[in-house]
């Protein structure tokens, strides 16, 4: 069977459609099978490449999911690419670009190395959401950075539980329940620990709650972690990732548990600033300061 990439982009931003085009010639020159999305076809205007619906029967026997644009795009294409297993990289466009592998002055050296086959899978951990009222299902979703309840208008009351016990009650706007991936996300915009992403663990994060005890958790990967909206409270809204929102009565609760289905994220090796640590990530995105450093002293 021929090798396939799927390549998607932001194409809302002429950077990602020029990307585009050189990454699809690239591979086609490689003589590798290029799939583009319908509902991108046409802005991307390649010959050579297959239509595919904007669906994860896009991603079905893809070998892997180029995606050029930011961590938006990224976490849109894993809605794709999560029911098919197959890997995503990421080249960045955007501001921070966590998720990405590789930035755009790489492009032409990281598609190459995607051509040969240059490049390991790692998988992400991702997380089953599921919201009821009155026992019954009103929402059944996933989640790869965060799953947030959050406050529509006024401040949520919620009751907070871990592995079935309860926790604490909390006014608050809302409450955070991240991943690993997604600490350095919404999660850290709210206070929450930056966690290395080979750690196996969920973290609950409380968004401005008004309490003494209201600081951020890091729970076994096997905990099941749940948020009750109180009865005769407003209710609120559930996002995942920013992407999925689904309205909370109240007296609906949430549950959030580890996934089974990861998501897989390819890094290349052999490149000039890509398969960097994560510690190297950080100082690169967040540009912390680290002049001085000297390194660890041999005898």
């Amino acid at each position: 069977m021929k090798r396939t990439v799927l390549v998607t982009a932001h194409t809302g931003r002429e950077a990602a459609i020029d990307s585009a085009h050189l990454v699809i010639d690239r591979l086609l020159e490689a003589g590798l099978a290029v799939r583009v999305l319908e509902a991108e076809a046409e802005d991307i205007g390649r010959r050579g490449v297959e239509v595919m619906p904007s669906d994860p029967s896009a991603a079905k026997d893809a070998e892997m999911m180029i995606v050029l644009g930011g961590d938006g795009s990224l976490l849109r294409s894993a809605e794709i690419a999560r029911p098919a297993g197959t890997p995503l990289f990421g080249v960045n466009l955007g501001h921070v670009g966590f998720l990405a592998e590789a930035e755009v002055d790489d492009l032409a050296a990281a598609v190459d190395s995607v051509a040969e086959g240059r490049y390991d899978v790692e998988e992400r951990m991702t997380l089953d959401v599921t919201a009821r009222q009155n026992g019954q299902i009103i929402a059944d979703t996933w989640a790869l950075n965060e799953a947030t309840v959050e406050k529509r208008e006024r401040m949520l009351e919620v009751v907070v539980e871990v592995d079935g016990r309860p926790l604490s009650r909390w006014g608050c706007d809302g409450v955070i329940c991240a991943t690993p991936t997604g600490s350095t996300a919404y999660a850290f915009s709210a206070g929450g620990p930056v966690v290395w992403p080979e750690v196996e663990a969920l973290l609950l994060v409380p968004i401005s709650a008004h309490a003494l005890f209201a600081k951020p958790l890091v729970v076994s990967p096997r905990s099941t972690l749940a948020a009750e909206i109180l009865p005769n409270t407003p209710g609120g809204v559930l996002w995942c990732d920013g992407r999925r929102r689904f309205d909370l009565p109240a007296g609906t609760r949430v549950e959030v548990r580890r996934s089974t289905h990861p998501v897989r994220l390819a890094r290349l090796h052999g490149i000039e600033n890509t398969g960097a640590p994560f510690t190297d990530r950080l100082v690169a995105k967040f540009e912390l300061p680290v002049q001085g450093w000297r390194g660890r002293v041999r005898p």
